[in-house]
């Protein structure tokens, strides 16, 4: 039995019974009481039936939609501005309330919702530099500004469900470059435990390794990891509601999607992409350079060859396709960079082609 449906019950009851009064009363100019009593009575529960949840459970669950739509950041600074005015409405509603009336009956409540409007809209306005303040207090007071500084604290960072089932975010957040709440809503939570449940292989053991992921994540003690029930209405994909969460929230979504990386970017929302990380980090090589490489399978192009650095930048070997299984010494000629990655093209020496070993 669902809530709404109590309330519906109980509204239509004291509609009916007021309905029913107002009736008896209409009734007795008329001689009719009975009948007046319950005609309106019926009506009256009919009204009830119908506008009950009207005004009981849907304002509430508006409100509800409402506030988990706003960050932590926002609840707080809203809250302290509220405390903040309504502490002033009551310091200046004693000599308010000396005024001649009808002034000294009116300007007090008028004071507390002047001030407590003006009050919050001000705190969350100035919200970033509140917290900022708070930061540089909390990082005086002797922790030296660790993880459970108001920075750390206040900055959040929205995981999509390719990046958590990639699985490095893990190694990553251990370093202590992603400061602050790595926040995982329902839905992408949701969506992984539908990937772990699939009845194909490959996707199942990518759910569960998923799943794995965030167990650890959560186990971490300098890692903070949240799993809200925040949800955005009227969207049914989980990448498009992440870009709108991340908008009402003002936070980046850490992802390594690449359709997901261009949609949120073309709407201005902040992107952290662990790909684009990655190839940061590589190795930097420049044409001329010397690489020894095993070369491991043919290229898509005549006489190419394939092999890889140790980090993973895959190394076309123009001449290589006759040294497939072999260490060769290769001269770097061109690097480029792709929205996949870095690329090297490079050529065996003709001097090395001779010294090769097979890889035993």
């Amino acid at each position: 039995m669902s809530a709404e449906f109590i309330f519906r019950i109980i509204g239509m009851l004291i509609f009916a019974l007021l309905g029913g009064y107002w009736g008896g009363r209409a009734g007795l100019f008329a001689n009719d009481a009975i009948n007046y009593f319950y005609v309106f009575g019926l009506v009256g529960a009919l009204v009830g039936l119908i506008l009950t949840p009207y005004l009981t459970n849907r304002p509430i669950k508006a409100i509800r939609s409402a506030l988990g739509q706003l960050s932590a950041e926002t609840l707080f600074a809203g809250l302290t501005g509220l405390v903040v005015g309504l502490l002033i409405a009551a310091l200046s509603a004693f000599p308010l309330s000396l005024l001649p009336d009808p002034f000294g009956s009116v300007l007090p409540f008028v004071g507390v919702v002047l001030f407590g409007y003006l009050s919050v809209s001000l705190f969350v306005m100035r919200q970033g530099d509140i917290m900022s303040l708070l930061s540089a207090l909390s990082g005086r007071g002797g922790n030296g500004g660790g993880s459970t500084s108001w920075t750390n604290l206040n900055r959040t960072i929205l995981l999509d469900t390719s990046v958590i089932i990639d699985g490095r975010v893990s190694d990553i957040a251990k370093t202590s470059f992603l400061p602050g709440t790595l926040l995982i809503p329902r839905f992408v939570l949701n969506e992984l435990q539908y990937i772990a449940d699939s009845p194909d292989g490959l996707r199942r053991q990518r759910g569960r390794r998923g799943m794995e992921i965030l167990a650890e994540l959560q186990k971490q003690p300098n890692i903070l990891t949240r799993i809200s029930d925040i949800d955005v209405d009227g969207m049914r994909d989980v990448d498009d509601k992440l870009v709108v969460l991340a908008r009402q929230l003002k936070c980046p979504i850490l992802t390594n999607d690449y359709n997901l990386n261009r949609v949120a970017e073309l709407q201005g929302v902040t992107i952290l992409n662990i790909n684009e990380l990655a190839n940061a980090v590589k190795s930097v090589v420049l044409p001329g350079e010397i690489l020894r490489i095993n070369v491991i399978q043919e290229g898509k192009e005549r006489d190419q060859g394939v092999g890889y650095m140790d980090d993973g930048t895959m190394v076309v070997v123009e001449n290589g396709r006759e040294f497939i299984g072999e260490y060769q010494e290769v001269g770097v000629t061109k690097v480029l960079q792709t929205a996949a990655g870095r690329m090297i093209f490079a050529r065996v020496e003709e001097g090395q082609k001779n010294e090769g070993t097979k890889e035993k």
